[in-house]
């Protein structure tokens, strides 16, 4: 597995985080004999390799660099796409929120460029399973790379189909929803989860949040949250500690949710529109 958190010392195959100056970064694979070019000079993997990970390097010309493993965050940020990303900020609440953890089975739909695809197969771990729709092959193709590239790509079945033909799956312990038009599939979400099982879903306007509640109710999911994540980094100086000047705001609402079964007498059924239900 390319990317490996576990180890003290670079190892051949593993990740590697270069940090220079100004922060300027670069992640990349260190393969034995291999080199690494950068505008301050070039780097040798053989000097690398072997070496404790936040070790200081220098290239040919001396220029310094750090050695690190890189984070999560690092790799998503770093993914190659070709449509908006989600956020670490965003992701690390959804995992939590939906008790994301290993050995579930967990299905999204919207594959995108593979982050969320990432984090989920990092979450539910090597005995877990992540089951990702897709309806454009190029998308499916480039977040299959990005999960090969962490070596992640063995925890994830890739789907090339429209969800609105439904889903092959029963019993999935989570369901996360990232497409234009979520309202239209609750039905088949709802199909795909275990009894009280998790959902959540993105959308980055107010309108599609109206249509996706209306959905969510009357497809009898319950107690429904919705939110958004805001993050405000400082400037790490203790004489001078303030915001740094630009800020990580709006990037989508996340509409949460879980599936309940409706019992059969009307005190049933009242305390479940209080929690956010409304029977068909």
């Amino acid at each position: 597995m390319p990317w490996n958190l576990t180890t003290t010392h670079a190892q051949p195959g593993d990740l590697a985080l270069l940090v220079g100056l100004r922060h300027k970064h670069f992640i990349f694979p260190l393969i034995p004999g291999g080199t690494f070019h950068t505008h301050r000079g070039i780097l040798n993997h053989d000097e690398l390799i072997g070496k404790p990970w936040g070790s200081q390097v220098f290239s040919h010309q001396g220029s310094p660099f750090f050695m690190l493993q890189p984070s999560l965050a690092d790799l998503l940020l770093d993914l190659k796409r070709n449509t908006q990303i989600m956020y670490p900020k965003d992701i690390g609440f959804i995992l939590t929120s939906m008790s994301i953890g290993p050995g579930q089975r967990v299905m999204e739909a919207g594959t995108g460029s593979g982050s969320m695809t990432i984090a989920l197969a990092y979450a539910v771990g090597a005995q877990g399973q992540v089951v990702s729709y897709e309806v454009r092959p190029d998308m499916q193709n480039l977040a299959r790379k990005n999960l090969e590239r962490l070596g992640l790509d063995g925890r994830v079945e890739f789907k090339l189909r429209d969800i609105g033909e439904g889903l092959d799956e029963t019993d999935a312990d989570a369901f996360f929803l990232d497409v234009p038009n979520p309202y239209d599939y609750v039905a088949q979400v709802r199909a795909a989860l275990k009894p009280g099982g998790f959902f959540c879903g993105l959308v980055p306007t107010f309108n599609q949040v109206v249509q996706l509640l209306q959905a969510l109710r009357q497809g009898r999911f319950a107690f429904i949250e919705v939110c958004e994540i805001l993050l405000r980094y400082y400037k790490p100086e203790p004489t001078r500690l303030r915001p740094t000047d630009r800020m990580v705001a709006h990037t989508g609402f996340l509409i949460f949710g879980r599936r309940i079964e409706l019992g059969g007498d009307e005190r049933s059924r009242e305390l479940l529109e209080e929690a956010g239900a409304e029977e068909n």
